[in-house]
């Protein structure tokens, strides 16, 4: 199983992601994954990134559709891997229906059909084939100018089964947000995997976990709900919660039930390895450890560090850090 970070807060200054890209460099980490940007936009930042000669593998989960056309999410796609010279996930979700609403007029009737629309029209593009679709929510006929690349592998956000399931059909990855190992394990992996596949790469899947160190100034609770409380007021995500036995109302004593649950892990960095081994024994492929948490409560310094000390702490060879020698971004180590 991999490891990788996400990105634990949203920037308004370019400067600031400069430490959690150099952890990609310097670390065992693999991928520096970003959610959707409402100040700085992400590929915009990854871009930049490059610019000033920080070069990283890039993941975007998830990138909410009503953002975007298709087409414009694959030239992004391909964009920040011909700036990287990396490949790239680039993850896709339709969003909450309130944000649908706000962006489009209305929520779209069916989730599902226009993410299939969606992805089937940016896999297309990114594979170099004129695409020609005239779907119920998107429609392109058109293709990418051609021009050699690194991959980009074209992700689904999943909750639940039926997105799974979608994502086993058409997307070279399934993403998963607040999903604990048993849910997953018992629930939408093998909805995704045992989905009727016409591609001729197997179906990875990434896991998008939010963990936090233990220590005497922070309370897990609080971390906890600082880490899910924004997506655990959302309809959707107390839905896909009750599923896994996990019932949140937008309240404080959320933080417990998500850490009794099992979606917020919290403890040593040996304790937390202990527990994404549970991911791996899923069938879990990539790990993304989430400190957005520490992130609020205690600072993007104090979420470096605690990234920091769980990749170190990696079992097995892959715990053998990078070289001693990093060119460049000369100060900005966490």
């Amino acid at each position: 199983m991999r490891y990788s970070i996400l990105l634990p807060f949203g920037p308004n200054r370019p400067e600031q992601v400069v430490p959690f890209a150099n952890l990609v460099r310097w670390t065992p980490a693999e991928r520096l994954w970003q959610g959707q940007g409402l100040v700085l936009e992400s590929h915009h930042l990854a871009s930049w990134l490059a610019g000033i000669g920080i070069r990283v593998p890039m993941g975007f989960g998830v990138s909410l559709m009503p953002f975007r056309s298709p087409f414009h999410a694959a030239v992004e796609a391909r964009s920040v891997a011909l700036t990287t010279g990396h490949p790239v996930v680039a993850g896709f979700g339709p969003g909450a229906a309130s944000l649908q609403e706000s962006l489009l007029g209305k929520p779209y009737a069916s989730p599902l059909r226009a993410s299939r629309e969606y992805v089937s029209i940016v896999r297309g593009l990114l594979e170099g084939t004129h695409v020609d679709l005239a779907g119920e929510y998107h429609s392109v006929s058109a293709s990418l100018f051609r021009t050699p690349a690194p991959p980009v592998s074209v992700g689904l956000g999943v909750l639940r089964e039926r997105m799974a399931a979608l994502a086993g059909e058409v997307a070279d990855t399934a993403i998963t947000w607040m999903g604990s190992a048993q849910y997953l394990g018992e629930t939408l992996i093998p909805a995704a995997r045992g989905a009727r596949r016409t591609l001729p790469e197997p179906l990875k899947v990434t896991a998008i976990v939010p963990v936090a160190l233990s220590g005497p100034d922070r309370k897990a609770d609080d971390l906890a709900a600082a880490a899910c409380g924004s997506h655990a007021r959302l309809p959707h995500y107390q839905a896909t919660l009750r599923r896994a036995g996990i019932e949140v109302r937008g309240e404080p004593e959320d933080g417990a039930r998500l850490i009794d649950g099992g979606v917020f892990l919290y403890g040593s960095a040996r304790e937390i390895h202990e527990r994404l081994d549970a991911y791996r024994a899923a069938g879990v492929d990539e790990v993304v450890l989430n400190a957005t948490g520490v992130g609020l409560v205690h600072g993007p310094q104090a979420a470096a560090r605690d990234l920091l000390r769980i990749l170190e702490a990696l079992p097995g060879p892959a715990s053998a850090g990078a070289d001693a020698e990093h060119p460049g971004a000369g100060g900005d180590q966490p």
